[in-house]
């Protein structure tokens, strides 16, 4: 079954992650450039109707790129 992530900043905390990351920031500029809805489509077919949720397939492809960006 594939996933889909939602991301939600933390109600009760002092720190928040989006006011820590500079305006400037390569991957916020990506973020903001690149859109990626239609590896959701792209990859359904490969997913089945039952079982666990799996690693949203956009989550899954921002890894693997920041890993080639980075050179990890």
């Amino acid at each position: 079954m594939q996933g889909i992530k939602t991301y939600q900043e933390k109600l009760f905390t002092d720190f928040l992650l989006s006011e820590r990351v500079p305006e400037h920031n390569f991957y916020r500029q990506l973020k903001n450039v690149l859109d990626l809805k239609y590896l959701y489509k792209l990859t359904a077919p490969f997913y089945g109707a039952t079982g666990q949720k799996s690693i949203d397939p956009v989550v899954f492809f921002k890894l693997c790129l920041v890993g080639y960006l980075e050179n990890i």
